[in-house]
């Protein structure tokens, strides 16, 4: 268990202490709709309870976001302080994920907070007038407080939020490590909090609200297994790289850095967002043949024999047949397979010339190789970020596609580039030779 760095400590018990303020009137204040108050609760927590029987680890298989609809109806049905303690119990006993401070600590925060956000959204909405626009059924003008009360329930998150990092990381506010609020989420939430209070006040009564909840729970739902499954395909891959990684000293990191480089030609290229995850793996991945590749030949600190030399050389082979059955990878396979050819034909597997190269396969190898260049290895030093660009530029229409090779020019000189050193092993190192840039990528692969 990780102990709550103090100023954390101070600002849960100060978001603890605010919702309780919030809510206190609620306990004198006549007329408060208890029944009403019960039922939104009971209706949140069981929401709530299913992420309960989650691993550590493991995501629940919808998030809490799924039913802020259920607070936002709370906060058009109820009184504002009322509708402070809706949250409370479902939060309390809702799932938490597997970090490392107590449970009950990040569940009290959890229910302050959604205590804290579901008064501000009450209090808006009751200030904007949405209380008689509902009673008069004042459609569409109903929806401008509808609107406003999301939105301040999503500011009030993110403010909190924004706090508790701030004081966990012990960086100052505006460097929270925080998305921008994104209104359209919490807009559909709003009108789907809308939606439930208006079924709740019609003759068909409380339950005919819950219908409201049941395509949001699916689609969530669905977005869920989406990111999960996304989540394996990264365990997938950093297990393949880890592997790779831990069998070739002399390489280590290479992959990582490579497929940053791939996505910054990807991205210079104006290639789509959903083909630029597609390009990294390949460059992540383009060296995972080499587990095929003997130990001993891979760790030569010697120059290599031609037989060696032709050893390595089946490695993109070896990686497209261990990645084969991966469906998710498209076309990075290709690149797998095809980041040694050579733009003249004399490249390998198999000697593929300009356009046959698949254009993944062209990305990856002039980020293979620039990275080859400017990393530090056992048996050579590396060189300058310009150096290896003027090699990238000498060898482009022989070796790299020229298209490939402006892409990295034009992002490195916007963007930088840093530099690593991925040998074990320090000492004395050879002077870098002045060769091609497939002589620098003689270990790097």
């Amino acid at each position: 268990m990780t102990a709550t760095p103090r100023a954390a400590g101070a600002v849960i018990c100060a978001a603890a202490l605010g919702a309780a303020l919030c809510a206190a009137p609620s306990l004198t204040a006549p007329g408060v709709p208890w029944t009403a108050v019960a039922l939104l609760a009971c209706v949140y927590a069981v929401c709530e309870l299913p992420g309960r029987g989650t691993g550590r680890g493991v995501p629940a298989a919808v998030g809490a976001g799924s039913f802020f609809p259920v607070l936002l109806a709370a906060a058009f049905l109820l009184p504002p302080a009322a509708a402070a303690l809706v949250p409370v119990p479902g939060a309390l006993l809702g799932a938490m994920d597997g970090s490392g401070t107590a449970p009950w600590i990040r569940r009290a925060w959890h229910a302050a907070e959604l205590a804290l956000a579901t008064r501000a959204a009450a209090a808006v909405y009751a200030w904007a007038g949405g209380a008689t626009a509902l009673d008069a059924a004042d459609f569409p003008y109903v929806l401008v407080p509808v609107l406003a009360a999301a939105l301040a329930f999503g500011l009030a998150l993110g403010a909190l939020d924004t706090l508790i990092r701030a004081s966990a990381e012990r960086t100052p506010p505006r460097r929270g490590a925080l998305r921008p609020l994104a209104p359209a989420p919490h807009a559909v939430h709003g009108l789907a909090g809308l939606m439930m209070a208006v079924l709740w006040r019609s003759s068909y009564g409380p339950v005919s609200a819950l219908f409201v909840l049941l395509p949001m729970y699916i689609s969530c739902w669905i977005f869920a297994q989406y990111h999960r499954e996304r989540a394996a395909h990264r365990a997938t891959i950093r297990a393949l790289v880890h592997a790779v990684d831990l069998k070739d000293r002399y390489t280590r990191g290479h992959s990582e850095r490579v497929g940053r480089a791939s996505v910054l030609i990807a991205r210079e290229l104006g290639m789509p967002e959903g083909r630029l995850e597609t390009i990294r793996f390949a460059g992540i991945l383009h060296d995972v043949g080499k587990l095929g590749v003997p130990t001993r030949v891979l760790r030569k600190d010697g120059p290599l024999t031609p037989e060696e030399r032709r050893v390595i050389e089946l490695h993109p082979e070896y990686g497209h047949e261990m990645v084969r059955g991966i469906g998710f990878l498209g076309e990075a396979r290709a690149a797998i397979l095809h980041h040694h050819e050579r733009l003249d034909g004399t490249g390998y597997p198999y000697g593929l010339a300009g356009g046959s190269i698949p254009e993944s396969a062209r990305v990856v190898a002039v980020a293979d190789a620039f990275d080859a260049m400017t990393s530090t290895r056992s048996y050579r030093r590396s060189r300058p970020v310009a150096d290896a660009l003027a090699e990238l530029r000498r060898c482009a229409g022989t070796q790299f596609d020229p298209l490939m090779v402006g892409a990295l020019v034009r992002a490195v000189e916007r963007e930088g580039w840093e530099t690593a050193v991925t040998s074990d092993e320090p000492g004395s190192l050879p002077a870098p030779q002045r060769g091609s840039a497939g002589a620098d990528r003689s270990r790097s692969g």
